[in-house]
């Protein structure tokens, strides 16, 4: 992959999104679209960004009974997204099914963890053991679902990697050395990340808030 950085643009601003999109389209291997932005523009939105020329990431955490998550992929066939995310909390079947579901071409990959939950998040939810020994049990998880790889953090990504080889891992919560964590609790750098296993990185404000986006896409590029 000549770029792994994908470019989360997490605004429900369509003209800001655009605007943040065109100006780093040429340092970036892809575009994010998250909850925000398909809760205010829908598939309508996300076609207007795929006209900018980069393959899309839509970023929804799909997660109920299988069927309703079976049905909610197939209606976003017309967009042939390049990665969808679903919860791996929702059991193989659920997976099993997005992935049956999926276009030809779109990745399905599982969210293990979110980067904002610790130990301790964990445990007020009833999920005993450390996070890194749940992430990698839903891994496993996923790799026996057929589903393509998973969302974890880069702290964990690494075991993943040694448990399924083949696997596509998206690393989010990827910070440069000099960036500020935000309300990211498990962090890593985008070279530590990809020399762990990352299949692509998942990266917002260190990119969209910067007084020079596109320079700091580029930065952030030179350092893989």
């Amino acid at each position: 992959m000549s770029n792994r950085v994908y470019v989360a643009i997490d605004t429900p601003d369509l003209i800001r999104a655009k605007a943040l999109a065109t100006r780093v389209r040429h340092h970036v291997g892809g575009i994010k679209l998250g909850l925000e932005f398909f809760c205010a523009h829908g598939q309508s939105g996300v076609r207007e960004m795929a006209a900018l020329g980069l393959p899309i990431f839509l970023d929804l955490k799909l997660h109920d009974i299988p069927n309703t998550v079976a049905k909610a992929v197939q209606a976003l066939h017309p967009l042939h997204p390049a990665i969808l995310t679903v919860h791996a909390s929702g059991g193989r079947a659920m997976l099993e099914d997005a992935k049956a579901a999926a276009p030809t071409g779109t990745k399905v990959v599982a969210v293990t963890m979110l980067t904002s939950l610790d130990a301790s998040d964990l445990s007020a939810t009833g999920v005993q053991g450390s996070a890194h020994d749940h992430v990698v049990r839903l891994a496993g998880l996923a790799q026996e679902a057929g589903i393509d790889g998973i969302v974890c953090s880069g702290a964990e990504v690494a075991a993943a990697k040694a448990l399924w080889s083949q696997g596509f891992f998206v690393v989010p919560g990827v910070r440069p050395a000099d960036a500020a964590v935000g309300d990211q609790k498990r962090v890593v750098t985008p070279r530590a990340a990809v020399d762990a296993g990352a299949s692509i990185l998942v990266i917002g404000r260190p990119i969209t808030q910067a007084e020079d986006p596109d320079q700091a896409a580029r930065a952030i590029e030179a350092t893989l």
